[in-house]
């Protein structure tokens, strides 16, 4: 059952790889390994060694980029085998494996780009190698030790918690006290640490920006709420009959205090006092990233062990909790195959989990082509924001393309990298008279905060005129590209020119209508202003509003608007659906400029009544 199932994970896992659109994290790492150094701004320097060991091999392909760590990933579930089964028999071994498997955290693992596949390879290391080194010391179980404790410190800052927690699980156990006074283990926890020093040199030469991102300005360190959804979250993505199993094994094995039990207690020690480590720290710590995978190297050795409980279960609930982990992890897949595919991608364009860190990167690279043949040689490609630069680095092949500062960059403590490749801050911009290609990323904003954000780049570049208008999945992905053939003009920002925005008032998002309604809300775009607005119903007009209506509130609420119509940018139109089938449709405005420039806004879905 394992070997069946590891192959056929593996195989989907490669074909899901294989079409699932670049991360913006991975995106960032290829563009990482191709200004190869010792460390980064964000982590150590092994995920960029190994995307860029992947491109290398395999050319610039998602899964070449992702193939070590599809490897690293595949490996996993054979090392726990191996863990649990010295310790606790052939077929406690397989089950352990087949846990590691089908476990969505770690059955997805590997799929992406990402620090926590050599992270959880080296918690899997030092898990085997702190076992072993319970029973006997050795050079080679040292050796094992320190191999692990390397990966781990190249690979993450969170890794430091692993260690933390794997010292208090050997102290609660007399045997593990013993081997920490050990020479041999002593030179592998030396080995280690000087695994730290290019992170500690790093950070040391840039004034802790690293260390200060990872343990401070991330982390809002005030108690919040959101650590109540702990149990939840990981209960699903464990299963919840594999997680009362986890449960268990971490306190039936803190509780057993025999000294044949050193093993036992070790893994149930080390997996449930890291995972409740992470659970008070979900109280206090980041709540605006995701976070649910950091649980995952307290949970291997937690999966090591819970063979053990689970043979005292009756045969209908393993059962259960087998046919529960397939379900699970066939989730997860779907999910991830769903993302893959664009039709079926769009059906979350108005949702709140749309996936736009997977979507619209290969619609806006080509469009950048295009445009740039349209421009003159030696056009300088400039993005807003360190997502879209790498993203577009890797469509492109081009990992030095300039972006400018942006609240995003700092957010993930990617500034300060960006800055020392030259490539975001004064002096990465254009020369004056240089052509330039602005692409802009406007969903990286809140909404709210969009047309600050505009006039934040008037202030850099100068005058914002669209050239094009980039909407991915019904607009749920929006970009803006501007053609600047004189390059960057920041003394012509009065009036600074932006793109257009809008909002419809009604029908609300998803609202149900009738063969007859009416469309409201607003529309203006700094600088120009608007001549014409048309309502689309799946991307074909249908009606032109009566534009012009008076909206004091809009230009309330938009205080630094300069459109020179407002506050009258209102608009109303009533739409005759009588030939469209009912169920559902997309609702779209085209907003066109006293200039002549026409832009589709981004559509919502309505529900026609039969």
């Amino acid at each position: 059952m394992f070997l069946i199932a590891w192959a056929v994970l593996l195989l989907v896992k490669l074909l899901v790889a294989w079409r699932l659109p670049l991360f913006v994290d991975e995106a960032f790492y290829w563009q990482e390994g191709q200004h190869l150094a010792l460390a980064y701004s964000d982590l150590p320097g092994l995920t960029a060694w190994l995307t860029r060991l992947g491109v290398e091999i395999g050319g610039t392909h998602v899964l070449a980029l992702r193939f070590p760590f599809i490897v690293m990933g595949a490996a996993l579930p054979w090392l726990v085998a191996k863990v649990s089964a010295r310790w606790f028999g052939e077929t406690a071994g397989w089950q352990a494996g087949l846990l590691t498997v089908l476990m969505p955290l770690s059955g997805t693992l590997g799929l992406l780009a990402l620090p926590d596949v050599p992270m959880a390879l080296a918690t899997a290391l030092c898990l085997d190698a702190g076992a072993r080194l319970l029973d006997k010391v050795n050079a080679g179980r040292a050796l094992e030790l320190a191999l692990g404790l390397s990966i781990g410190a190249l690979s993450h800052y969170r890794f430091i918690g692993v260690i933390v927690i794997g010292f208090i699980a050997l102290l609660l156990i007399r045997r593990g006290r013993q081997i920490l006074r050990d020479p041999r283990v002593l030179i592998a926890l030396a080995i280690g640490a000087v695994a730290w020093l290019p992170l500690l040199a790093w950070n040391l030469d840039n004034g802790d920006a690293g260390l200060r991102f990872q343990m401070v300005d991330r982390h809002p360190w005030r108690f919040h709420a959101d650590g109540l959804s702990f149990v939840l979250v990981q209960a699903l993505l464990v299963t919840p009959l594999l997680f009362i199993a986890l449960v268990q094994t971490f306190l039936l094995s803190a509780r057993d205090r025999s000294e044949s039990a050193s093993q036992w207690r070790y893994f149930g020690l080390l997996g449930g006092l890291s995972t409740l480590a992470f659970f008070i720290l979900g109280f206090f710590a980041d709540n605006e990233r995701v976070s649910f995978h950091w649980t995952l190297p307290g949970y291997l050795a937690l999966l090591a062990a819970a063979p053990i409980v689970l043979a005292k279960w009756a045969p209908a609930w393993r059962k259960a909790m087998w046919a529960m982990l397939l379900l699970g992890l066939l989730a997860v897949f779907g999910w991830y195959a769903m993302v893959s595919v664009p039709s079926l991608r769009e059906r979350l364009a108005a949702e709140k989990w749309y996936p736009a860190n997977f979507a619209g990167w290969d619609t806006v690279a080509d469009a950048v082509r295009e445009e740039l043949t349209m421009m003159p040689a030696g056009t300088v490609l400039l993005a807003d924001n360190f997502k879209l630069g790498a993203e577009l680095g890797f469509k492109l092949q081009d990992p030095n393309i300039r972006v400018l500062d942006h609240p995003l960059n700092h957010k993930h403590g990617r500034a300060r990298q960006l800055q020392l490749w030259g490539l975001e801050g004064e002096a990465a911009l254009p020369k004056p008279g240089q052509p330039v290609l602005l692409a802009i990323g406007t969903d990286e904003v809140r909404y709210k905060d969009l047309l600050a954000h505009y006039h934040a780049l008037c202030t850099t570049v100068g005058p914002i005129t669209p050239s094009r208008i980039v909407n991915v999945d019904h607009g749920a992905q929006r970009f803006v590209l501007a053609r600047l053939p004189a390059g960057i003009n920041p003394a012509s920002v009065a009036p600074c020119s932006t793109p257009s925005m809008a909002y419809i008032d009604q029908p609300g998002i998803g609202a149900e209508v009738s063969r007859r309604f009416t469309v409201k809300g607003w529309a203006f775009r700094d600088g120009i202003g608007l001549s014409r607005v048309d309502v689309l119903i799946d991307g074909k007009p249908v009606a032109q509003a009566r534009y012009g209506i008076s909206q004091p509130a809009v230009a309330t609420y938009w205080k630094i608007s300069n459109d020179p119509r407002q506050p009258n940018v209102g608009f109303e139109a009533e739409i005759d659906a009588q030939g469209l089938a009912p169920g559902l449709h997309w609702l779209g405005l085209r907003l066109t400029g006293r200039d002549g420039l026409a832009a589709d806004w981004s559509e919502q879905p309505i529900h026609v009544r039969d």
